[in-house]
């Protein structure tokens, strides 16, 4: 009966200090007007010609599949001490703290500064993941500062 009581001394000793999780997901409000943009969309393209009922209907199909990713896709971005995990339509990725370089990109692109964050696993040529604003829900300066101050 001791041994019991000490190993769950021991676990519950190994979770003191340790900071919770961050995440990071889209905003909620973006996904709900997203959702409701479709809704509106797909209502009106009743009332279109053939033409404008298949433009129409391709943006409501458009936003619909946007709004249902934001939802599956929740958390988007998760940190722990260990690692860090991506969610992604093809699966989540998982890259270890000691194999994360993060970095934080800004450009210009059609007259517009865009700034994103990049994950790479520096394990694994084939991992490199690029965030932005949207999927993050918040400033990527920002999520990449507390990122990099979430290390061990």
């Amino acid at each position: 009966m001791d041994d019991g009581r000490a190993a769950v001394d021991r676990r519950a000793a190994k979770l003191v200090g340790v900071p919770a999780p961050q995440q990071w997901s889209t905003r909620p409000v973006e996904t709900a007007l997203a959702g409701g943009a479709a809704l509106v969309l797909a209502v009106s393209a009743l009332w279109t010609d053939a033409a404008g009922r298949f433009l129409v209907g391709a943006a409501a199909l458009l936003l619909a599949v946007v709004a249902v990713r934001d939802l599956l896709l929740r958390p988007r971005l998760t940190a722990d001490e260990d690692e860090v995990v991506v969610a992604a339509v093809g699966g989540r990725t998982v890259i270890p703290r000691d194999r994360l370089r993060a970095r934080v990109r800004t450009g210009r692109r059609l007259g517009v500064r865009t700034t994103s964050l990049e994950l790479e696993d520096l394990g694994d040529d084939g991992v490199l993941v690029v965030l932005g604003r949207r999927d993050l829900g918040a400033d990527p300066e920002q999520v990449g500062a507390q990122l990099l101050g979430h290390r061990p």
